[in-house]
């Protein structure tokens, strides 16, 4: 996959993971009261153990680097909520700089602004930004091919987000189609087209079958995927949030040893880390965790 002059790409969601930013949960006022008392407001399970969440991120750091990745951590701020250590979701990687989100969650607004200006001190590209009317969160964001990119269209991407990214990639030949999301459990909560599925390798993805719409199953047929299907006992604990450290190797949830086994099954390399707190609580699974920079 080509990378441009500051050392990042996009277009691909299964090549071997090089570079990676991740937020920690000091980053994000896991630890002061004036983030972790609104809980209940951004739709946390239950308030926030500091303790315990900080362990299992450093278990997903460790995770990360064992696999060869470079590890970028954003810098505290005061404008970051809990949600912020979800750091896949305000900006997005392509072969031609990032992009910068507009988050359809309103606390999470300022998250994208976070990733702008650690962007900058890195010296990396932009290709543009997400304006309103337009809303946009990566974690709605699959690239199919290096010149296809399938975007879920719900409660946190609306159709103007979607035709302004189309607007963005057009000129460099790359084909954005829409994806139609359930309702599932409504406005309040978390659903992503990336907690129905996730990319394994070119061909494979695993899926939570029954949530994905007709016309997406139908067309990733179309195009030969393979599906794994989740074991739906696991649905609760995100076992279809999965990151892809590329080369067969995958990055779960040990919560969820039956889709592991799946997996394990399916000729894969299923490396796991705790997220009972840092995951499941908020909703948000590796692949939430980590906004991926450069793949080769």
């Amino acid at each position: 996959m080509p990378s441009n002059s500051n050392g990042v790409n996009g277009h691909s969601m299964v090549d071997r993971l090089q570079r990676v930013l991740v937020c920690p949960p000091h980053s994000a006022g896991w630890d002061t009261s004036a983030a972790a008392t609104r809980w209940r407001e951004l739709g946390f399970a239950h308030a926030p153990d500091f303790e315990k969440a900080k362990g299992q991120h450093d278990e997903l750091f460790r995770q990360l680097q064992a696999a060869g990745a470079e590890v970028a951590h954003l810098p505290v701020s005061s404008t970051l909520t809990l949600d912020a250590v979800y750091t896949h979701d305000p900006s997005f990687a392509t072969d031609y700089g990032m992009v910068v989100m507009n988050p359809g969650k309103a606390n999470r607004v300022a998250e994208a602004a976070q990733h702008r200006k650690f962007y900058q001190t890195l010296g990396i590209s932009m290709l543009g930004e997400i304006t309103p009317p337009g809303a946009t969160e990566a974690g709605d964001m699959i690239w199919l091919d290096a010149k296809t990119l399938l975007i879920g269209l719900g409660y946190r991407t609306n159709a103007a987000g979607i035709a302004q990214m189309r607007a963005l990639l057009a000129p460099k030949g790359v084909e954005v189609i829409s994806a139609p999301l359930p309702y599932g459990p409504g406005p309040s909560a978390c659903l992503h087209l990336m907690s129905l599925i996730s990319f394994l390798d070119e061909q494979t993805a695993v899926v939570d079958l029954p949530w994905l719409a007709v016309e997406t199953v139908e067309m990733l047929k179309s195009r030969a995927y393979r599906f794994v299907e989740i074991d739906y006992s696991e649905r609760d604990t995100l076992a279809c949030n999965i990151l892809s450290l590329g080369e067969k190797r995958l990055l779960a949830l040990e919560e969820n040893q039956k889709t592991n086994e799946k997996l394990r099954q399916a000729g894969f390399d299923v490396r796991t880390f705790p997220g009972s707190e840092l995951c499941v609580n908020g909703g948000g699974g590796p692949t939430c965790l980590t906004r991926p920079l450069l793949r080769l």
